[in-house]
């Protein structure tokens, strides 16, 4: 009897063993850079952005944060370092909604953001869990507490990343391993920052970006089968709630950060798809934007920009992929306008430019394809 018993504590003590050893591993790699930045070890990113920001954030040197959902997913870093003049930390989360963003801006403004640009999408302001609650986003591992540090040591994933790291620092092996990581089964394929869910210098802009494209996207999104998804979430009340609770709330906490916020330029296809299809929704919109304006333009410390009224821009349809995310091309202007405070809305008439695009809206006759 005493030989089976002797055979299961070997085996107990052997996958103590392993766990613990894992976690050895974890710690001394530290494929996110949670602990400390990568110095002896090449250093990896991920475009798993919810838990590569936390990385991120402990890792980077930076002074401005730069925040978004997909339709500010694509910027490049050393084009926002160069357009500004800053250091800029893209943490741009795809689908991601306010609650997100402001836990995720707070963590970076901790940890020495004195500026933000905040591309502020309607939609991200739609009723979803508590940060607390959150599922897709582990504010313990930002915060470092035990649960979330013994969550990233105890997994078998970073256990994983951690040896891959470990291969890829060793000379002989780092050009190969670094050239095919992208097509191997890791998370942190990346080797510089600047990529993380950038596109590459080659790719097809014009192939991805065009209005056939963009009038698909249209005729797919107006479909009577599926119309009733342009106003789901969409709530005024829930909107200006979570509105004033994760925008306006971390803005007047940090007085002495400034705030670059901007309403992104989407097509104007996206706009007649909700006359069209959902008048309802377009009034959300409309009304929950104009309390945007009117309440952000009162801080003394933000400076609000509209570009969804630029007609060169939104009416070019050769600019999208669906009816909402722009190209690299309107990227690049973005920075622009930013950089010389073009299109800024005035105090004095913080509804002009929604005004305009309102003229813009009802006015707008859909091209045939």
């Amino acid at each position: 009897m005493r030989a089976p018993f002797a055979s299961l504590k070997r085996l107990i003590l052997a996958s103590i063993a392993c766990v613990l050893g894992a976690a050895a591993l974890t710690f001394a790699v530290d494929p996110l850079q949670l602990f400390r930045p990568a110095r002896l070890l090449a250093a990896g990113y991920s475009e798993d952005t919810r838990v590569q920001n936390a990385g991120l954030i402990r890792s980077q040197s930076f002074d401005t944060a730069f925040m978004g959902t997909s339709l500010a997913i694509h910027f490049r870093q050393s084009d926002i370092d160069s357009a500004l003049g800053v250091r800029s930390l893209k943490l741009a989360m795809t689908g991601s909604n306010s609650r997100q963003q402001g836990f995720v801006l707070a963590q970076a403004i901790d940890h020495g953001a004195r500026r933000v640009i905040w591309a502020m999408d309607d939609f991200s302001f739609i009723d979803a869990a508590d940060i607390e609650a959150d599922p897709y986003l582990s504010v313990d591992l930002y915060r470092r507490t035990a649960k979330g540090i013994a969550s990233y040591l105890f997994n078998a994933t970073m256990a994983k990343e951690s040896l891959f790291e470990l291969f890829r620092s060793i000379p002989p092996l780092r050009q190969t391993l670094t050239k095919v990581a992208p097509y191997l089964p890791v998370k942190f394929a990346l080797s510089d920052v600047d990529d993380i869910y950038a596109l590459p210098r080659n790719f097809d802009v014009t192939g991805t970006y065009n209005a056939g494209r963009t009038l698909v996207s249209f005729a797919y999104i107006t479909d009577p089968a599926r119309s009733r998804f342009l106003g789901e979430g969409y709530g005024t009340d829930a909107m200006v709630r979570h509105f004033e609770h994760d925008a306006v709330a971390l803005i007047t906490r940090h007085p002495d950060v400034s705030f670059d916020i901007y309403f992104p330029p989407y097509s104007i296809l996206q706009w007649v798809a909700m006359r069209d299809a959902s008048p309802a929704t377009l009034k959300i919109v409309y009304d929950v934007t104009a309390h945007i304006a009117q309440r952000l333009t009162l801080l003394p410390n933000v400076r609000l920009h509209d570009f969804r009224a630029i007609r060169d821009v939104t009416h070019d349809l050769d600019n999208y992929t669906d009816v909402i995310h722009h190209s690299p091309v309107v990227d690049a202007k973005i920075l622009t306008w930013l950089a010389r405070g073009e299109y800024r809305v005035d105090p004095n008439s913080p509804l002009a430019s929604l005004e305009e695009l309102k003229v813009q809206v009802e006015a707008y006759r859909v091209p045939k394809p």
